[in-house]
């Protein structure tokens, strides 16, 4: 009998069989635990916070929003405690209403400005990115590790003006008109006004029409308190003293002086806006003189409408855009490295791509004589190949 040639194939214990290794997909230890899939909020490379999954967005620093939402509040309440109850007497029952539809109106728009997007416009994904930074040329051959390319432009008309569109070094993407990159959130947004500490958030093209409800409604509320603050006071002191009608009501005191102090800021900065929402600008341009005639006489505005009522109406009544982040998306997972399992069939052994890889005991034993009877006896975990198929031992 010739010499046999032989190749062994790997097998795959079956599970529960003693030989199984311990790391077997059978076993527990090599079932790998189930990641649970992150939301786009939990990824976003800005400075935001953001709460109640992705639903509230917010700037990373918040103190001075609370603030404003304590000063509100505290001052509000002691309002409704201590000088309602004596002007619905005395005076007419309609105050305390007025009063609580200003609060009410006050604070819903506060709170959809701070807690919505303010437009703002996604980053690049790596192969855009890597689109844009091959169109950016290199002077002198290699780049130092401090150099920064110049800053691209592109040109676009808009109602017959030209508007240049630079490129953003962070976001990785040339900023659409009247967008500008924050760099407290550290964002591009679209029609950027400004960042506004006092709302913990910045304001721009989806959240400025509730962000000067809430300046003109802040302004009619503070204005209002101050009126009737005072009203009480005389109105105490006519029947005593006035040093005697502040005794009586020391709140009334603490309301007016905080009033006082700060309805002139909150009364221009509601006036500025009102001329801003007519003339259909931004802080960003008007501080920039960005429409401004000093920069020729062929500069104007392409955005507005032509007339007050109607900048009024396409800032303030326009539809609302919808996010473009989708905050509470799922995060599309990278690619796994290609695995490959090994299936035996009847003439060899085939590599196939099924995205596990289960652990074969394989075992190698060198060619053993057969005995008498036992020609066709062959273990099943080896398949024997004969050199001479046609020769028999």
């Amino acid at each position: 009998m010739k010499g046999r040639d032989y190749c062994v194939v790997p097998t795959v214990d079956p599970p529960g069989s003693a030989s199984a290794s311990p790391l077997s997909p059978s076993s527990p230890a090599a079932v790998p635990k189930k990641k649970m899939p992150q939301r786009k909020w939990e990824v976003h490379p800005g400075r935001n916070k953001f709460h109640c999954n992705g639903r509230i967005m917010m700037a990373r620093q918040t103190g001075i929003f609370y603030f404003t939402v304590a000063l509100i509040v505290v001052t509000c309440g002691l309002f409704f405690g201590f000088d309602c109850p004596y002007l619905a007497v005395n005076l007419t029952p309609a105050i305390p209403v007025i009063g609580i539809v200003l609060f009410v109106f006050t604070m819903s728009t506060l709170l959809r400005t701070s807690f919505s997007d303010p437009g703002v416009i996604p980053r690049a994904t790596p192969d855009e990115a890597a689109d844009i930074e091959r169109q950016i040329e290199v002077p002198n051959g290699q780049p130092s590790p401090s150099y920064r390319p110049p800053p691209r432009q592109k040109e676009v008309v808009v109602n017959g003006q030209t508007i240049k569109l630079k490129y953003c070094f962070t976001c990785k993407i040339f900023r659409p008109p009247r967008a500008s990159h924050c760099s407290i959130c550290d964002n591009c947004v679209e029609r950027f006004d400004h960042h506004c500490p006092w709302v913990g958030n910045c304001v721009g093209k989806r959240n400025y029409r509730y962000f000067y409800m809430f300046i003109l409604s802040l302004a009619l509320l503070c204005v209002f308190l101050f009126a009737c603050v005072i009203t009480h006071i005389i109105m105490r002191s006519q029947k005593a003293n006035f040093l005697k009608a502040m005794q009586q009501s020391p709140a009334s005191v603490l309301e007016a002086v905080v009033c006082f102090f700060s309805v002139w800021s909150i009364l221009g900065l509601a006036g500025f806006h009102t001329y801003l929402t007519t003339s259909n600008q931004t802080t960003n341009e008007d501080i920039k003189g960005s429409w401004s005639s000093k920069r020729g006489r062929d500069n104007y505005n392409p955005y507005s409408q032509g007339g007050i009522v109607k900048n009024c109406f396409a800032v303030l009544c326009g539809p609302t855009t919808p996010s473009l982040l989708d905050r509470r998306g799922l995060v599309e997972p990278d690619p796994t490295p290609q695995q490959y399992t090994m299936q035996m069939n009847g003439t060899g052994v085939r590599l196939g791509n099924y995205g596990a890889i289960p652990t074969q005991t394989t075992t190698v034993q060198p060619p053993a004589q057969p005995q008498q009877g036992e020609e066709g006896d062959q273990t099943e975990s080896r398949i024997w190949f004969t050199e001479d198929m046609k020769e028999k031992a």
